[in-house]
């Protein structure tokens, strides 16, 4: 770019390279009369700000290709917009003519036989060596996306059935440990030997003192329960744990506790079928649970055939999964419908699940008056956590069913098992066992299309009218689906339940949550150690 003053000091002219010659962009013409210096030097002062803006308008926008312009207006109309500091729209009609390609590729089938990429390279050099157009582009990205989505799809699928089966698998751990305090049962006199102490029998139905009641066949998880109860107690001389387990396990269960007291506490270990009153003939619903061949297939069989998972999501295949666990058809799940008649001289007990921690003493539960209700229990329906505080009758029911619609609202507040207040002197009184009885019939006659999970649904109707909702500090769920759980919350609760399938004994529990758990764990145990336990 050159600078040019006439001989005359009467034009002055601001001219480029073009093509090798001299072409004249801007040609000022000064008029006839005197100009002074003083003007001049303005003029050239201004000038000389102004074009070095004026060169770099120019270079940019040769660059862009204005340099094809033959023309001062074709120059002006490149470069008005920038000197008024507005930008060029080409890049947004390259935009707005892509999207309206991608909403035309969105509404058409993709063509058969069409050859995908695998993957981003090798999209670009199938770009680079067939140069396609734009929509045959937008295809083969609709292609990879739809492959990659549905890839996902089925992964997510088989980590949650491959979930499921390693939630309801033994640990090999835990499945020596009950199989060498079994072994330990049959040789070692002191792994025998009675509990409570014939001296302590009386405790067993002494109602001054506080009465736990567990159910379970894992015995390192009951050993977790009632070491946390009693360390955890101010007056642990005034806890009574009666420990129900299966056939199974009672040589091990016993040869534990027996191997492995908590004095002052005081523990009772029994068998299912050491209870006269727990026969086929009083409890034949749970016969027919047990032996049904639809019931068995649907807990025990193949979960994915015939399961329509393109109309199903992730969440919804969880849940139906979790629905089919087979400790749902497990006697040790009902039991607890029987705590009256099971302990006809207790007036009041705690029901633990086998997958809780105690952390905070538990006496001053003796101490709440549940107004004549026999079921006190946290309710599930509001909280701080709305993904495990959100449970109302329609989260466990089928309200299409017509019985259900007719019986139940939708909207009533659920309540937890895991740990509740029962006063069976209250409960004597009602027809909550024969009404549990009764819809668990109606769900076999209708081929459990009234509601899909375990023994809590048929409680909920069971004891409607019949529960009092205690504070939720006293019971925290969700640790075993909820790898989000508040920490600090988990620290303050009285009993936290790692409900759900990742069990902290299990590799798939969520590695925070499990030093809640594994900490009651006694890993100098000799037992313990030899199974490797956790390791």
């Amino acid at each position: 770019m050159q600078l040019h003053f006439s001989p005359s000091m009467r034009s002055i002219t601001i001219s480029s390279s073009n093509n090798g010659g001299l072409g004249d962009l801007m040609k000022i013409k000064v008029a006839a009369r005197h100009i002074s210096y003083r003007t001049l030097f303005h003029t050239v002062l201004i000038l000389a700000f102004l074009l070095p803006f004026v060169f770099i308008l120019t270079a940019v926008v040769t660059l862009e290709g204005v340099n094809k312009c033959s023309s001062f207006d074709c120059l002006g109309r490149r470069l008005g917009p920038k000197l008024l500091g507005r930008a060029d729209d080409s890049g947004q009609r390259l935009v707005k003519d892509f999207v309206k390609i991608l909403n035309q590729v969105n509404s058409e089938e993709l063509p058969a036989g069409l050859k995908l990429p695998e993957s981003y390279n090798h999209l670009v050099s199938e770009m680079k060596n067939n140069k396609h157009n734009a929509k045959e582009f937008a295809l083969m990205v609709k292609g990879m996306m739809e492959r990659f989505e549905r890839e996902i799809r089925e992964s997510k699928f088989a980590e949650l059935t491959n979930k499921h089966f390693a939630a309801s698998s033994i640990p090999k751990g835990i499945h020596c440990l009950s199989l060498r305090l079994t072994d330990e049962y049959s040789s070692n006199a002191h792994a025998r030997k009675q509990l409570p102490s014939p001296e302590l029998l009386p405790s067993l139905s002494d109602n001054s003192l506080h009465h736990f009641v567990l159910s379970t066949d894992n015995i390192l998880a009951a050993s977790v329960v009632v070491n946390s109860a009693v360390q955890s107690s101010l007056k642990p001389e005034k806890i009574v744990f009666h420990v129900i387990t299966d056939k199974k396990t009672y040589a091990g269960m016993h040869s534990w506790f027996a191997l492995n007291p908590v004095s002052p506490a005081i523990v009772e270990v029994k068998s299912v079928h050491q209870f006269d009153w727990l026969t086929r003939e009083n409890v034949p619903v749970l016969e027919a649970v047990e032996t049904h061949n639809g019931i068995r297939n649907y807990y025990h069989g193949n979960h994915v055939a015939g399961a329509n998972l393109s109309d199903t999501t992730p969440r919804s295949f969880a849940s139906k999964l979790q629905a089919r666990s087979p400790k749902y058809i497990s006697l040790l799940n009902h039991l607890r419908i029987y705590l009256p008649e099971l302990f006809p001289n207790l007036d009041k007990v705690v029901f633990l699940d086998d997958d809780v921690v105690i952390q905070r003493d538990l006496s001053p539960l003796w101490d709440i008056d549940l107004n004549g209700k026999v079921n006190g229990a946290v309710e599930t329906c509001k909280g701080e956590d709305d993904w495990v505080m959100s449970k109302r009758f329609r989260t466990y029911f089928n309200f299409s069913h017509p019985l259900i619609a007719k019986n139940l609202n939708p909207d009533e507040c659920a309540w937890a098992y895991g740990m509740n207040i029962f006063d069976l002197r209250a409960w004597r009184k009602t027809d909550i066992r024969d009404t549990y009885h009764a819809w668990l019939k109606e769900n076999l006659k209708s081929n459990l299309t009234l509601w899909k999970l375990g023994t809590l649904p048929p409680a909920l109707i069971a004891f409607k009218g019949h529960v009092h909702p205690i504070d939720p500090s006293w019971h925290m769920l969700g640790l075993g689906y909820q790898n989000k759980t508040n920490i600090e919350n988990a620290k303050k609760a009285a009993v936290i339940h790692y409900n759900g399938q990742s069990k902290p004994w299990l590799e798939i529990g969520f590695e925070h949550l499990r030093p809640f758990w594994t900490k009651y764990v006694n890993y100098t145990n000799d037992f313990v150690r030899n199974c490797h336990i956790l390791e």
